[in-house]
């Protein structure tokens, strides 16, 4: 296929599709069931739709299509933004922007995409099997569960009327159960919260010690990268990996550049 034609993103060259509509439009082409914009996060299926228009630009085994956590994230953007580069499609990608998951971010990322796409598509994919080659993987985000439907219950007599010390009781019992239940449901946030900044700060050490491998040979920088290497692996009593984690190395990195 030939090389793109690039876009930019303007008021006046856009077209003005609604949330529902581009998400729509992601479906369709990838066989997906997305259901909200936020859910491009994890550029996943923008990395599948660039590999649709050139297989051989885009190493589509590098994308992780089950990603759950930022840095996973980051992982396949990166892979997007090396084939952009390779195509000379200039675009810039605020990875650290698009990974938050926020709407505004991903909705304009996904207008231009979609402008992108349908200029450069020449609709020669018909063949193209979107779920073969995720290997059946980030198929589709999890679905509403539908209510289930209960058999009609027989009227029964009304029951015998409860002492007012039971029913004091029973009232007792209810409130502190909400209160637990709510208490249980600020900790969830809260860890929530503590899990998402751990994964971001996470990646950011894990591209300071990327670069300090690529520097580990040079003579210039040898005192300077041990010192950070030593910072970067120093554990304390009590503090440090689990001990039934393995981390392996990722052999992705050196074809990685910044971003």
């Amino acid at each position: 296929m030939a090389m793109p034609i690039n876009v930019t993103s303007t008021s006046n060259n856009m077209d003005t599709l609604s949330r529902n509509e581009l998400v729509g439009f992601i479906n369709d082409t990838l066989v997906l069931n997305y259901t909200k914009v936020e859910q491009m996060c994890t550029g996943a299926a923008y990395c599948q739709m660039l590999h649709m228009l050139w297989p051989e630009r885009l190493p589509i085994k590098k994308v992780k299509f089950n990603a759950k956590l930022e840095h996973a994230y980051i992982d396949n953007w990166k892979v997007l933004q090396e084939a952009f580069k390779k195509l000379h499609i200039e675009k810039d990608v605020p990875i650290q922007r698009l990974v938050k998951g926020r709407f505004q971010d991903n909705f304009e990322f996904l207008q231009w995409f979609y402008k992108f796409f349908t200029i450069n598509d020449s609709g020669d994919h018909d063949s193209y099997d979107a779920v073969a080659y995720r290997g059946g993987a980030g198929g589709a985000p999890p679905a509403a569960r539908s209510p289930v439907k209960r058999a009609p219950v027989q009227k029964k007599a009304a029951p015998a009327p409860v002492s007012n010390v039971k029913r004091s009781g029973s009232n007792q019992n209810n409130a502190e159960l909400k209160r637990l239940q709510a208490e249980v449901t600020d900790l969830n946030v809260a860890i929530e919260g503590l899990e998402k900044e751990r994964d971001f700060y996470f990646s950011k050490l894990r591209d300071i010690e990327v670069i300090c491998q690529e520097k580990e040979g040079d003579d210039v920088y040898t005192e300077f990268i041990a010192g950070i290497i030593e910072i970067l692996y120093a554990t304390e009593e009590g503090f440090g990996p689990a001990e039934d984690e393995v981390v392996e190395p990722d052999i992705e990195d050196d074809e990685q550049e910044e971003y």
